[in-house]
């Protein structure tokens, strides 16, 4: 949280441990009232020229404009409509006099910030919160234009050096912005826009301002150390006394130029670990300044090591010098519809992941980055974290130095504010860059790109050396998809429609992606979406609609699954399916969930080589046959009790 002192400027950068509560601020969430209007791109320059639009709805912030335009019978994840096509404006009158910061928590992702007619910022970036300081005038108008991201997209030029078919349209790479919405195949066309984080103003009440939180923890012996930085300023005679609380002891910081600093030592720690292994022990923190108390949340305290094997090939997780074998799934979203952020949202499904015996949880570089409540229940849960930054498969114009800018940001601002999550425990460059170059046939040096070699590597080491950085995945080999070393996407047992016997002799090393199917949901959710038509499930258009595909391919993965339908049960899918629809539905169901259960066997006997698999994914979007071993209602699906 970052208090600017001279309110006569702009921000800039909101880069600190998350301040859960201060003592020495008024926050009010601006977040009823506002109203949302389309318009074709560019029909509105300013403000000014709104009282021309008629035509408004409601609108909920945080949220999108799906939300908004669904919420308002105009849209419909049925049949959802383009939204990147148009310019969207949100608009809020507010009272309130005098000198104020606002934090704009996420804008998706081309926007303009404009208070009582003044444009005070632009944004390109998604991924990046912003600080203002603003004076406030008794009646205030506060606009959001998000404008249409094709006219941005259609000013980059230049060719990368590899084009994916992952996400269209090709010059995304150029785009700070999630691919959700844009993976053909699998993923419905939501496009994200909108104010998706929180929008606030806050006033300053006391003479404190804080402007960085530095809050590390580390390990030695049995004793938890945690080193303070906060960079601060007392305004009007001498600064009061401040300490640390963590848990039950206390320690004394000190002032120092401008800075706030010290450590305290925690005897005889209980230590985080995942849930599989032990309790996930957190020590609430608290800051306080004089007679200002700070509420920092919490922290944990483990180590987290690499243990490459005796031939340096192998990729384990060590939690507190003990090896733990990773099962989980990869994250797609809570609601892709309003991207919600709270605790609410996320926490039926990350219970049950929990309760599936998940111990880790993967967030790929085709998503989002999750708000704070997201990692502070994965803390609580006992739920390890993989978390990629946001970059997949293009190649991204690392030539750009306000593109590399806006990623250094990015990721100051995602490794600050999760600086004292134990949960997080490995950080990825991101999904199948490489992966892509190599597969089109380039060599291994086109595959390098300064973001993955330098900048994330370099923002890891600096802010959160605590945590092991991958720098793409998968990686590891000669290639980067071999899966006998390093870190894998494994799908031969899967899409490759190779037996069983495969899991053991491609001698997986770490899969963090594996194990993808059509998985059937419940009977009532099949009946839910297909009513009277549920003995055609396996090629009604409708079931089809719901059932993943590799753009280009002439199979889906449905077809997958028969394949081991055919090879587990001894059936013809087809003639099973013409003659018996009922009991292919109930072996369809079953046969994904015993195909998972026997990789599994075979990754945690004990002479595997095996030190984790990562399940694509925990949950579907749409209802269906998706991925997910949850469906998207949040009901498990038969596979999730297989896990």
């Amino acid at each position: 949280m970052v208090v600017c002192d001279d309110h006569s400027g702009r921000w800039v950068n909101a880069t600190m441990a998350r301040v859960h509560s201060n003592a020495g601020e008024r926050v009010r969430a601006l977040g009823e009232g506002w109203f949302l209007a389309t318009t074709s791109p560019g029909a509105i320059a300013t403000p000014t020229c709104l009282g021309s639009i008629t035509d408004w709805v409601t609108a909920a912030v945080p949220g999108t404009a799906a939300q908004a335009l669904r919420d308002a019978g105009r849209w419909s994840l049925d049949t959802p409509g383009p939204l990147h096509d148009r310019d969207i404006w949100y608009r809020l009158h507010f009272e309130g006099d005098g000198l104020r910061t606002l934090r704009l928590g996420g804008l998706a992702t081309v926007a303009e910030i404009w208070l009582n007619g003044e444009r005070l910022l632009n944004s390109d970036s998604m991924f990046v919160e912003h600080t203002i300081a603003v004076t406030l005038r008794g009646d205030n108008e506060l606009c959001l234009a998000f404008r249409s991201l094709h006219p941005m997209l259609a000013t980059k030029k230049g060719r990368g050096r590899w084009r994916t078919r992952l996400a269209e349209p090709a010059n995304l790479r150029f785009a700070r912005t999630t691919l959700l919405g844009h993976m053909a195949g699998w993923c419905p066309p939501v496009h994200a826009v909108g104010p998706y984080r929180p929008i606030e103003l806050i006033e300053r009440t006391c003479p404190l301002t804080i402007r960085n939180v530095d809050l590390h923890t580390h390990v030695e012996g049995c004793d938890g150390i945690v080193d303070v930085a906060i960079d601060a300023d007392w305004a009007g005679g001498s600064p009061p006394e401040a300490l640390i609380e963590i848990g039950e002891q206390r320690a004394m910081l000190a002032w120092r130029d401008g800075k706030l600093q010290g450590e305290l030592r925690v005897p005889d720690i209980a230590r985080w670990w995942p849930h599989t292994h032990g309790t996930p022990a957190l020590y609430d923190a608290h800051l306080k300044i004089g007679t200002i108390a700070l509420d920092l949340g919490h922290v944990g305290f483990r180590t987290v090591e690499v243990d490459r094997g005796t031939d340096g090939k192998g990729f384990a997780l060590k939690i507190n010098g003990e090896r733990v074998f990773c099962r989980g799934a990869a994250w797609s979203s809570a609601d892709i519809v309003s991207l919600s952020g709270t605790r609410a949202a996320y926490e039926p499904w990350l219970r049950m992941a929990r309760d599936a015996g998940m111990n880790m949880i993967r967030v790929g570089g085709t998503m989002l980055y999750e708000s704070d409540a997201f990692f502070a229940l994965c803390d609580e849960l006992g739920l390890m974290v993989w978390q990629d930054f946001m970059f997949a498969n293009f190649d991204y114009p690392a030539s750009d130095p306000a593109f590399l800018d806006s990623v250094e940001r990015e990721a100051a601002q995602l490794l600050d504010r999760t600086q004292a999550n134990p949960s997080l425990t490995v950080l990825c460059g991101g999904s199948e860059v490489e992966q892509q170059a190599a597969m089109l046939g380039l060599t291994k040096g086109s595959w390098d790109n300064l973001i993955f070699t330098d900048v994330l590597p370099r923002a890891v080491a600096q802010r959160r050396p605590d945590v092991p950085f991958v720098r793409n995945a998968p990686t590891g080999g000669a290639l980067p998809f071999v899966s006998s070393e390093g870190v894998a996407h494994y799908y031969g047992v899967g899409a490759y429609l190779r037996p069983l016997d495969d899991a053991r002799r491609a001698e997986v090393r770490f899969a963090a992606e594996c194990l993808a199917f059509a998985n059937v949901p419940e009977r009532s959710a099949v009946q839910a979406l297909m009513g009277d038509a549920i003995a055609a499930v396996g090629h009604h258009p409708r079931w089809k609609a719901s059932v993943p595909r590799d753009p280009g391919a002439g199979w889906d993965f449905e077809d997958v699954r028969d394949h081991y339908l055919r090879t587990f049960y001894g059936v013809e899918p087809a003639r099973l399916r013409h003659e018996d629809p009922d009991r292919y539905l109930r072996l369809s169901q079953a046969v994904s969930g015993d195909v998972m259960e026997a990789v599994y066997a075979e990754w945690r006997r004990g002479r595997s080589s095996s030190a984790g698999g990562i399940v694509w994914m925990l949950q579907d979007l749409r209802p269906g046959a998706g991925w997910g071993v949850i469906d998207s209602a949040g009901a498990p699906k038969p596979c999730w009790h297989a896990l």
